[in-house]
């Protein structure tokens, strides 16, 4: 399969429109520069990333070439220049990273390594790629260290700024979820083709390939197909802020009808024939003005 190249693609070009709108919400959170003021004090960029240095198999094309081949492709096609990739021990599940607000790297586990093919492998780097080329990994490392940060923030102002670091807490992971929905996008741009990406969804999801059967993937697509956000409508405030908290939990078939919406409302081929490098207008799913847009009660 020959794959188009999108030079000069621009991440707006992709970005969800819930991914927007929480972002906005989050930058807007009082408190959130003394947080990232914090992360800088504390070298905490240089911290994660010395750590998997010392810690994790560096990829290159003669040790693990079935990893590093994929990613090379994913850069050219997203254009964005290739990042160092690590490779670190099984956990029993697909998992990924991105780290290095100055310098990037993207760690994967035996799992992903195992359980992906090579088109799939596209996929998930596509993700991955999306956090770098869209300027995320600042914010993405401050929920890596935040319940360290909620203690030190606490201690110095006597509690008070503990109750705003809550809030800042809760808007951050709520839009690291949303977030996933634009990497998914850009996970699909990188594999150029929907049932790739929905059978990597269903391995992120812990199904092994094995499993993977026409059925078993047409009956997800379906029930991915029913999933809808306005079920959540009727929830109240304290059941949604537990729902995305553990915010690494993979929400496979919300973000497959996510993506399934964005390739059958034409979005994604009209982007796949345009020029890449030009933003399109921005979808409407919400409202547009960010100071009304609840990102507890917008979903």
């Amino acid at each position: 399969m020959t794959r188009k190249t999108l030079q000069g693609l621009h991440p707006d070009s992709y970005q969800h429109p819930f991914d927007r709108k929480a972002l906005a919400a989050l930058q807007k959170m009082p408190g959130l520069p003394l947080l990232l003021k914090k992360i800088n004090e504390y070298g905490i960029d240089r911290l994660l990333r010395l750590q998997k240095l010392g810690n994790e198999f560096r990829v290159n094309p003669r040790n693990f070439p079935k990893l590093h081949n994929p990613l090379v492709e994913t850069c050219q096609i997203l254009d964005e220049p290739v990042p160092d990739l690590y490779l670190y021990r099984g956990t029993g599940h697909i998992s990924t990273y991105t780290i290095g607000v100055e310098k990037p790297l993207i760690g994967v586990n035996l799992e992903t390594l195992e359980w992906l093919e090579a088109e799939e492998l596209l996929f998930v780097f596509g993700h991955e790629i999306a956090r770098i080329k869209g300027k995320y990994l600042t914010y993405q490392q401050l929920a890596v260290v935040m319940p360290l940060l909620k203690n030190v923030i606490s201690s110095t102002t006597l509690g008070f700024g503990g109750l705003a670091v809550n809030g800042i807490e809760i808007a951050l992971y709520n839009w690291i979820m949303m977030a996933k929905l634009t990497a998914d996008r850009a996970g699909l741009l990188a594999c150029q083709d929907i049932d790739i990406a929905i059978a990597s969804l269903m391995k992120l999801g812990g199904l092994p390939s094995e499993y993977l059967t026409p059925e078993v993937i047409e009956d997800f697509t379906q029930q991915a197909r029913e999933f809808q956000f306005q079920e959540l409508e009727g929830l109240d405030q304290v059941t949604k802020i537990f729902s995305f908290m553990e915010y690494q939990i993979p929400w496979h078939v919300m973000r497959a009808s996510e993506l399934l919406k964005w390739v059958e409302t034409s979005a994604y081929t009209q982007l796949m024939e345009s020029d890449p490098a030009q933003p399109p207008p921005q979808e409407t799913e919400q409202p547009e003005n960010v100071q009304d847009w609840d990102f507890l009660g917008n979903w």
